[in-house]
């Protein structure tokens, strides 16, 4: 990797988070997301990248953060104030754990302080500058003051911290500034708090160029004598909350509705979970914070002089394409322009797999628009886990309920921190006409499945898509995912069912081909584990390979753990959290696990199995799925994991995809039997398997367009070693 020589520190074979994390069979989950989080740090670091690209991965570093806080975090120290002392996969007590999670995240946000400080001197040398009150030019004060007077002193209400004037609420991922004053009359001490108004951007960018921009606090600083006139400021420091963002389903919850709306706005006065102190900040003003937010419960950080990391994706907006990474445009499968557009004659046709972002998430929304105005649609069934803020997929299912077709849709209210963007979506499709069906109060819906039946010939036949994302244009472009279109009516059989289950607790009894949790979608995936192993005791071929972001469930651990044992080779791609300890004599020396990070978010859940042969496009089972292997996945999600049997859909995955993840090495790291992982040298063969699919697209739906074109090298699985 290329890396500045003043990042040297960030060494790849010392990763601080896990080191010996005190199980002999299981890596403890949350230091292994932290060390995730630093393999994201990292890519801040990556030289390579350009370095608005670097600043993002920093950005997403920082939210990564808050949000473990804000619901891990959260989570570990509700267990501790209860007295709760369940113990994690690796034998650490809730306590144990937040006392080693303290420390590490500490190390982190460090680290993240010392990443920012090195990329904000770069972004300096290349006209992009984050202001200190010092360095305010004085030819701009002029303008500065008066943008100050008119944008953002009406907006701003001091407040003074006295008996009289109680300590105010801070919510959520809220800051402020405090001030130390001294009242020029009678030099009497007087403290103040400035909360920053959430309505107020940031960032201020002043005009012309170099590009600078004035954080919002930095205004407050600068400017506080036209809020406190007649006072003299003494010390002033910024300090920012996060607080317990989960949200806890109550069994006697009669209206799934209203309990979230007012789950929502309890939210944002949670448990004071983490305090940021800006450094420097006086021991008068620490000792304050910390008696009105922090208390025993709250972990509190001296944070560094710039608070609020997440918020810096604001400057990656600056029109400087010469540090982004070049522009790219994903194609619309040529199978379906082969049909004019028709994708149910596409559809019809032969199944076909889309590869996200390579190819256009346009193709889902094509599929349900022409579902909507097609006057042979009687009915539209789709699941809306996170749906995000684009209407396109709202949009498509509304106007088929306005030209009459029947249309359920399963918006699954608990989807962590869009909860209130899916109240919004759910409250429009009602007013259409659609069916609105929440789902379980115990359970999340997670499976990612559209349905449409149409009116064909003297019956009707079902369209199905299914995708290992969410429907979310935006996190479509961004996020690895496969879509797979399948007119098989062993398939339509088997939604309809799954739909079923969910709107009316109907629970199917005779699915053909997918498998579902939490009905039998564990038990299915340990049996093709066992086939593996009886393979291996045979003396057959025997092999698993599998994609996915996170690898936490201990009874799948404990059967590749037999696995391995048993002689079955195992590749495992696991992008975020894995507990499973890859490597270890006797337990594990057959498992590799490498972990994959770059320009675009692998997401995609895919499995494949040997089955007897010596080559895996020989009839290895492979399968896709909305679902990681965690406790969560398989006993309190609703999840599908579906066979894909089609030959050439099955290569393209598997000889496409799937391979390609594993020969990469210019994005990957390798776990190591006592947790670190250690980044891949790409040596004289380096292959970058999202530069590889933007420049060679895959064969997913492809059609026609492969018998004229020679650009798709045929990967080949080699053992990686």
């Amino acid at each position: 990797m290329n890396r500045p020589a003043h990042l040297a520190r960030f060494h790849d074979d010392d990763d601080p988070f896990l080191g010996d994390s005190g199980g002999d069979r299981f890596f403890n989950r949350e230091l292994s997301w932290l060390a995730f989080n630093r393999r994201v740090l990292e890519e801040a670091c990556n030289t390579a990248h350009p370095l608005l690209e670097r600043l993002r991965f920093l950005s997403i570093s920082g939210s990564n953060l808050d949000e473990f806080f804000m619901v891990r975090v959260a989570g570990l120290k509700g267990q501790q104030l209860q007295d709760v002392e369940r113990r994690s996969a690796d034998g650490r007590t809730p306590g144990q754990q937040l006392s080693e999670i303290s420390a590490a995240a500490a190390a982190l946000m460090a680290d993240i302080q010392a990443v920012w400080h090195a990329i904000r001197r770069e972004l300096a040398g290349e006209g992009i500058e984050m202001l200190d009150i010092e360095r305010i030019p004085a030819e701009q004060v002029e303008w500065l003051e008066a943008h100050f007077r008119s944008q953002v002193f009406p907006i701003v209400t001091p407040q003074a911290l006295d008996p009289a004037h109680p300590f105010p609420f801070i919510p959520n991922r809220g800051s402020g500034v405090m001030f130390d004053l001294v009242r020029l009359s009678d030099n009497a001490p007087v403290r103040e708090l400035v909360i920053l108004p959430g309505t107020a951007p940031r960032f201020l960018r002043l005009p012309g160029e170099p590009a600078r921009y004035v954080a919002l606090e930095t205004l407050l600083a600068r400017f506080s004598a036209l809020i406190f006139p007649g006072y003299r400021v003494k010390a002033a420091a910024a300090f920012r909350v996060l607080r317990d963002s989960d949200i806890e389903i109550e069994e006697e919850a009669e209206d799934l509705v209203r309990y979230f709306a007012n789950a929502i706005k309890r939210r944002r006065r949670g448990r004071v979970i983490r305090l940021d102190l800006e450094a420097g900040m006086s021991e008068e003003l620490k000792a304050l914070l910390r008696a009105e937010l922090g208390g025993a419960e709250a972990i509190i950080t001296d944070s560094g002089d710039f608070l609020g990391i997440s918020d810096l994706d604001t400057l990656v907006e600056e029109d400087r394409p010469d540090l982004k990474f070049p522009p790219f445009a994903p194609r619309f499968p040529e199978r379906i322009r082969e049909y004019g557009g028709d994708c149910f004659a596409a559809i019809r046709a032969k199944d076909i797999v889309v590869h996200h972002p390579y190819e256009t998430f346009d193709v889902v929304l094509a599929f349900l628009k022409q579902a909507a105005a097609d006057p042979d649609v009687v009915a539209i069934k789709q699941t809306l886990y996170r749906a995000g803020k684009q209407p396109a997929v709202i949009n498509a299912l509304i106007a088929a309920a306005e030209a009459g077709k029947s249309v359920t849709a399963v918006v699954e209210l608990k989807a962590r921190f869009d909860e209130e963007q899916n109240l919004l979506w759910a409250s429009a499709l009602e007013r259409a006409g659609v069916q609105v069906v929440y789902g379980f109060i115990d359970w999340k819906t997670h499976a990612k499945i559209s349905m449409v039946v149409r009116r064909e010939g003297a019956g009707y036949r079902t369209y199905c898509h299914f995708g290992t994302g969410n429907y979310h244009p935006v996190t479509a472009k961004i996020y690895t995912d496969l879509s797979f279109f399948t007119a098989d009516p062993r398939i339509g059989s088997d939604a309809a069912h799954v739909f079923n289950y969910v709107t009316g607790y109907v629970e199917p009894e005779h699915l053909q081909l997918i498998s579902m949790s939490p009905r039998d979608l564990r038990s299915r995936l340990m049996a093709l584990i066992g086939t593996e192993i009886e393979n291996a005791r045979g003396g057959k071929p025997a092999a698993i390979w599998a994609k996915m972001n996170a690898l936490v469930d201990p009874a799948i651990i404990e059967k590749l753990y037999e696995a391995s044992g048993a002689g079955v080779e195992i590749d495992l791609v696991v992008r975020g959290i894995c507990c499973l300890r890859p490597g270890v004599p006797e337990m594990s020396e057959r498992i590799r696990v490498k972990s994959v990070v770059g320009r675009f978010l692998e997401h995609s859940r895919i499995w494949a199995f040997g089955n007897g042969n010596a080559l895996p496009n020989n009839g290895a089972k492979l399968f896709i799925s909305s679902a990681d292997w965690m406790p969560r996945n398989f006993d309190r999600r609703v999840e599908y994991m579906l066979p894909i049997e089609n030959h050439t859909v099955h290569d393209q995955i598997l000889d496409q995809v799937m391979v390609a993840n594993l020969l990469d090495n210019e994005q990957s790291w390798e776990l190591q039997p006592d947790g670190t992982y250690i980044r891949d040298d790409p040596g004289d063969r380096p292959f970058n398997l999202h530069r590889y699919f933007m420049t060679n697209p895959s064969l997913s739906g492809r059609g026609a367009a492969l018998k004229t074109s020679e650009s798709v090298p045929k990967l080949s699985l080699r053992r990686r070693r």
